[in-house]
């Protein structure tokens, strides 16, 4: 058996290769997306309007009250049952497309909530302190409560970041072909060699090593920002 799983190691790493590509293009995509949203999102959640800061906070309870797994299903095929037609056509681009959206709107509502935490957790104080000094709105915000924000935020937003390089493998709902999709398929076309479920404990290697890397790279950033003291 072990003979058999190792005869064809190549040709795993190969299929799985390319679904881990397609992963992460979606985890960057998602990042770079939802970073500046979550943002924008926590402003509508804090904002002084009541129309719009409880039509925000109701977005974000339904995001975050529903599964990523159901979201994506209904951006990917609820525009067919409604339209009559998938909008996102049967291709691999449509559906990452799809996908991006899903996962960009999911994180940015968990994200927004960071924010939101971040922001509010600076003390009032402080930001009098600014405009005694006669600095403006938008000056008390970048040069003292962003760069607070950023500090307080880190712990969390990585543990959301590191979700997300797990959470990638849902897209597989609307049959992205991101790595686990892949070990999958690679499974399906060799089921006549006994115990050939080792490509999905492969696909373990390569979420251990991306999110190792991801671990490494936010512990740093983490101690760049020592400095600022909240």
């Amino acid at each position: 058996m072990l003979a058999d799983v190792f005869s064809i190691l190549p040709t795993v790493v190969d299929a799985l290769n390319v679904g881990f590509t397609q992963t992460l293009k979606l985890f960057f995509v998602t990042l770079v997306g939802s970073i500046p949203l979550g943002l924008i999102i926590a402003f509508g959640s804090m904002s002084k309007f009541s129309l719009l800061r409880n039509f925000t906070k109701t977005i974000v309870w339904m995001i975050r009250g529903t599964p990523l797994m159901l979201q994506l299903l209904i951006i990917y095929y609820g525009p067919g049952m409604i339209l009559g037609n998938n909008i996102w056509g049967s291709g691999e681009s449509g559906r990452f497309m799809a996908a991006a959206i899903g996962f960009i709107f999911n994180y940015a509502c968990y994200f927004s909530e960071i924010y939101r935490g971040g922001i509010q957790g600076v003390p009032r104080g402080q930001n009098e302190a600014g405009a005694v000094l006669g600095m403006t709105k938008s000056q008390i915000f970048f040069k003292i409560t962003f760069l607070q924000m950023i500090k307080r935020i880190v712990p969390p937003m990585s543990n959301e970041v590191i979700t997300l390089v797990k959470d990638t493998s849902l897209a597989r709902i609307i049959a992205l072909q991101e790595v686990i999709w892949a070990g999958s398929a690679f499974m399906k076309g060799y089921n006549g060699i006994s115990g050939l479920i080792w490509p999905l404990f492969f696909t373990a290697v390569y979420y251990l090593a991306f999110t190792a890397i991801i671990t490494i790279l936010l512990g740093k950033l983490e101690k760049k920002l020592d400095y600022i003291r909240v």
